[in-house]
């Protein structure tokens, strides 16, 4: 019984270079070069005359130059755009509590037009506050949040 490579950038039956997890392929291949990085070192490899099915074949080692150690990762902003939603929705709501904090004639009966504005004025400033108190209570939940994930995925 052999033992299959360990995870890793292989040479594939197709002759294209694939991820190897260690025990099956991937559908991960190389970015293509960019002008930057220098060409392979070599000729390259001609295609092997396996059959073409992946699932069967184990891969070849390569060099170190030819491997490399992890597979591409997409960069997931998932937290960064629930973030920005967030703040959005924080600013609509002090805007929309600063515009409507005047009350209706009924509530002011019995106070003087001036009271009654600066009565409006306060109950305003004290929503609006109490409403910027609460974004930066989420907001720091949010840093506290954030930074336990990055300590908990850091490797």
């Amino acid at each position: 019984m052999s033992e299959n490579p360990p995870a890793g950038w292989y040479p594939d039956s197709a002759g294209t270079t694939r991820w190897w997890d260690g025990n099956q392929w991937t559908e991960h291949t190389p970015p293509p070069p960019t002008p930057t990085q220098a060409p392979p070192e070599g000729p390259p490899s001609p295609p092997s005359a396996v059959a073409p099915s992946m699932a069967d074949s184990a891969p070849r080692n390569l060099s170190q130059s030819e491997a490399r150690s992890t597979p591409p990762k997409k960069k997931r902003r998932v937290f960064l755009w629930v973030f920005l939603v967030i703040q959005v929705l924080f600013i609509i709501w002090i805007i929309g509590g600063a515009s409507t904090g005047a009350g209706t004639p009924e509530d002011c009966e019995g106070l003087s037009e001036e009271a009654c504005n600066a009565a409006s004025d306060i109950g305003t400033t004290i929503g609006v506050a109490l409403i910027i108190g609460v974004w930066v209570v989420v907001d720091f939940l949010l840093a506290v949040i954030y930074g336990v994930y990055r300590l908990a995925t850091r490797r």
